[in-house]
């Protein structure tokens, strides 16, 4: 393979990378600018990317917009802060004026500075909701009826009675319309009781089954679902596609959202009570890799995972972490609490810890990457 080749190999990967980063990155960051530029904070910069800056501009407020070398983030900087982590800096604040300092973010009550901080991970809320939204209104959903074909041995579908032929109609009374619809709830009830309401030869009786805890491998890595041990009749005439009206799509579009949500708190909850493991855990290697194989699918796939990256990126910046939106919240809500701020040099404290946490974060993201793609580079020797 030519050098050529290798480098458009590469590319394929790293452009669809880029642009699912910074598109989420992008709107993240907008969040905190609109919010603040309503509460009148002055904004020194707006950065897409860190490092040395490649292209950039002044607007008429005298932002600097500027687009750096490193497309692993972003940051404002507002006025007054020592950086883009919205840290302080004393000698700054103390040379300025009463009305110039009137303008930095520090001098902004506690309620608007825990506005501008949320600001940032509700656009990537927004984000995923706008993206899902246009998505189901332009090609509507793709449902397969949920048909068993085949039940796996010794499984827990076996065990409850399940039969090849068998449609799902419901599970605990909820209508199933779709073998997604029934595999989320699978998905989400790991060793839970769950009662079935199959169709079988032109008769509807009950089933019932306790989906077992299982690794399953997804396009995001391995992760730790409820299995029922069923799989679905991918016959072209259980496939239809279901088209909805705008209004529908967003309502969609929020359910999607929240359902993103939803398992992503139970990992992060499970995470920190040890029912999950550090191995799911993906970094920007695994991103990148699936960036690529969904730019092959097409753009709908690629803005799905922007949508899905956007919502992950958001609950992440609101985890309590001192660095982190979420830190920034915590420290607020103590403020609000006690009346005043904490002192600079406790501050400053948990945002050395907040780095320690979040480079750790990444250590074990990375790392995964890499034992993955070892795992894979033997698979093929």
């Amino acid at each position: 393979m030519s050098i050529l080749t290798h480098f458009a190999s590469l590319a394929g990967y790293i452009i669809p990378f880029i642009f699912v980063l910074s598109l989420v990155v992008f709107f993240h960051e907008l969040g905190h600018f609109l919010v603040g530029r309503w509460c009148g904070v002055r904004i020194d910069a707006f950065s897409l990317g860190f490092g040395p800056e490649i292209f950039g501009f002044y607007d008429r407020h005298g932002t600097r917009w500027r687009l750096a070398a490193l497309p692993l983030g972003g940051y404002v900087k507002f006025h007054g802060d020592a950086n883009g982590a919205s840290m302080p800096d004393g000698a700054a604040a103390a040379s300025m004026n009463a009305e110039e300092h009137a303008t930095t973010f520090v001098a902004q009550n506690v309620w608007k500075r825990a506005a501008i901080v949320v600001a940032g991970p509700v656009a990537n809320f927004i984000l995923a909701i706008v993206i899902f939204t246009g998505i189901f209104y332009v090609s509507g959903r793709g449902m397969l009826l949920p048909v068993v074909e085949n039940v796996a041995p010794e499984s827990a579908a076996s065990a409850a009675g399940f039969e090849p032929g068998d449609l799902i109609l419901a599970i605990d009374g909820n209508k199933i319309k779709s073998f997604e619809d029934m595999q989320r709830v699978v998905q989400t009830s790991s060793d839970a009781m769950l009662t079935f309401r199959v169709e079988r030869e032109g008769k509807q009786l009950d089933l019932v089954a306790t989906p077992r805890r299982k690794d399953v491998v997804t396009p995001f890595g391995t992760t730790r679902v409820g299995v029922l041990g069923v799989e679905a009749k991918g016959k072209p005439e259980n496939w239809h596609v279901e088209h909805y009206s705008l209004a529908d799509s967003f309502l969609r579009a929020n359910a999607e959202t929240w359902y993103i949500v939803s398992r992503t708190g139970s990992y992060l909850g499970g995470l920190v009570m040890g029912k999950e493991s550090t191995d799911q855990l993906s970094g920007p290697l695994r991103i990148a890799e699936v960036s690529g194989e969904m730019a092959k699918i097409g753009l709908a796939a690629l803005l799905n995972l922007a949508a899905i990256l956007s919502i992950s990126v958001g609950i992440l910046n609101l985890l309590p972490i001192p660095l982190l939106d979420g830190g920034h919240l915590f420290y607020y809500a103590v403020e609000a609490a006690r009346g005043k701020a904490l002192n600079e040099k406790a501050q400053q404290f948990g945002f050395r810890v907040g780095i320690s946490l979040v480079a750790g974060l990444m250590f074990f993201a990375t790392y995964n990457d890499i034992l993955r793609l070892t795992r894979q580079l033997m698979r093929l020797g």
